[in-house]
């Protein structure tokens, strides 16, 4: 079930919320988790229960995330019952790790790796068309920290039955993109059933949040995809302008897309009496790559530093280590968003500049020298945007003709009337054409120069204005606040009859 459906906001949400703060109400407290962990099945089992034939509907599915659980569950509780960093812990985390893994393995890379091994061999190895799990990377990340935080003891003493467990990994606002949750992060506010107490202040506040999220999605997301789409699947006839557009138009695509999703999750939670970690602030803000993964997808970030580059021994054993395992976390990462070459080659990418960066920290030091702000925000904005141009591209040689594209390497084209006044840029080897000629740049109500127009205002809104949290922080409630939310609420409803799925949910 998607957050942008007029099912979710219309039939399950205002459900599963009248039913939670009935049972709050009348103090039947023994249900509340209960009714949050059916709702929670139902939500995530949507598609599979009304999706038409033919259309990627797998009922076994939801016995595979059932038995996910329940499977990390009881590892969970046996590693807490032994001595934290004991042989025998170890043992039961490598074992839950590696089913865990093999899982998404099987979901996710098996195909890639029988055709990477299959061309080695020139055979044709292939398991056929697997459909990847809904939400199968981030749940199963969520439960392999648990079972990390198990083994250092984290949980000892806790005793998280099954059900709240349950809630805590199929808890709907967070299941299908995340955030990517620790258990000492939900689960005490599941137990606290005060929690569930209809509170004005706090769905207000989520409701806004939520609408501000959806906005995100529906209003500029879902208009910037209509204008990506051309670009990367015609990588070979574009114009210089035409890819421009299309990778500017794909950075802040990804960016509303997924952040919209993360708003309607948090905004969710506040409905819930819930406090689900933010996943961004404001991260096109950032002026060197170290601060973009400090506040882009957090709780992805946080995960890797925490689980995967701190105990690969992160910086405590030089600088060379301290590079490889930047270079081999962020490669990880890069293949965690999917089973491709370009997501890997991202992945690398990013690595490297992880390390340019840390090592451009220390000669600053040294040498007592400082970029300029502006300068440093330009650098790593256009790493940013080369980034999601490998990230987005069908193959990597489509990544490769974009960005040659991007760089003037086949020419440099800009609208203009041949024979006008631009016509005199020819001998810089920069042509003009009519903007009819530039047959895959988007227009905006009619107008290709508009488009324009609008970057330059979305370029503004990511790197001035202030993000969704800055907003909900300095909320006053009053009666034009209410109109405002309201119309941009009733907006957003009135379109949903072209719903799209979020980005991430292909990851």
């Amino acid at each position: 079930m998607l957050f942008n459906s007029s099912v979710f906001i219309l039939g399950f949400l205002p459900v599963t919320l009248f039913v939670l703060w009935l049972l709050s109400k009348f103090r039947l407290s023994k249900f509340v988790l209960p009714w949050l962990l059916v709702s929670s099945i139902f939500f995530y089992s949507y598609w599979n229960i009304f999706a038409p034939a033919g259309q990627g509907a797998t009922p076994g599915y939801i016995i595979l995330i059932v038995l996910s659980v329940v499977f990390n569950h009881q590892i969970g509780t046996a590693i807490a019952a032994a001595q934290p960093f004991s042989k025998r812990a170890k043992l039961l985390l490598v074992f839950g790790t590696i089913i865990n893994l093999s899982m998404i393995a099987y979901y996710k890379y098996a195909n890639f790796f029988l055709d990477v091994i299959g061309g080695v061999f020139s055979a044709d190895w292939n398991l056929g068309t697997l459909i990847l799990p809904l939400g199968i990377s981030f749940y199963t990340f969520t439960q392999i920290a648990y079972l990390v935080d198990a083994y250092r003891g984290e949980v000892k003493g806790q005793n998280y039955d099954l059900p709240t467990y349950s809630v805590f990994i199929l808890f709907f606002p967070q299941l299908i993109a995340g955030p990517i949750l620790r258990h000492d992060e939900l689960i005490p506010e599941l137990r606290n059933l005060k929690n569930f107490i209809f509170s004005g202040k706090n769905f207000a506040t989520g409701l806004t949040i939520f609408t501000l999220g959806l906005a995100k999605k529906i209003i500029i997301a879902d208009t910037l995809s209509q204008w990506v789409g051309p670009v990367f699947s015609n990588v070979d006839s574009l114009t210089f302008l035409e890819s421009w557009v299309g990778s500017l138009s794909y950075t802040f695509q990804l960016y509303f897309d997924f952040s919209g999703y993360s708003d309607m999750a948090v905004g969710l939670g506040y409905m819930f009496n819930t406090n689900l970690p933010s996943n961004f602030n404001s991260p096109y803000k950032a002026t060197s790559i170290t601060e973009f993964w400090r506040r882009w997808h957090i709780t992805l970030s946080n995960f890797l530093r925490d689980y995967l580059y701190i105990p690969l021994g992160g910086s405590r054993k030089g600088e060379v280590r301290r590079y490889t395992n930047l270079m081999v976390t962020m490669l990880l990462g890069g293949l965690w968003h999917g089973a491709g070459w370009t997501f890997i080659l991202w992945g690398g990418l990013q690595g490297f500049l992880l390390s340019i960066n840390h090592g451009w920290r220390k000669l600053e030091k040294k040498l007592n020298i400082q970029i300029p702000a502006l300068l440093a925000w330009v650098m790593t904005f256009l790493m940013v945007i080369v980034g999601w141009v490998i990230f987005r591209a069908q193959s990597l040689p489509d990544a490769i003709a974009i960005l040659k594209t991007m760089s003037g390497f086949n020419g440099i084209t800009i609208p203009g009337a041949p024979g006008g006044k631009l016509s005199a840029l020819s001998q810089f080897g920069i042509q003009v054409k009519v903007w009819s000629d530039f047959k895959y740049l988007p227009e905006f109500l009619g107008q290709k120069p508009l488009i324009f127009i609008v970057l330059l205002a979305l370029m503004i809104v990511v790197t001035v204005a202030p993000n969704t949290q800055e907003i909900s922080n300095k909320i006053t409630f009053n009666k034009w606040w209410g109109m405002g939310i309201g119309l941009l609420a009733g907006y957003c409803i009135l379109s949903l009859n072209r719903v799209s799925e979020f980005l991430y949910f292909q990851f």
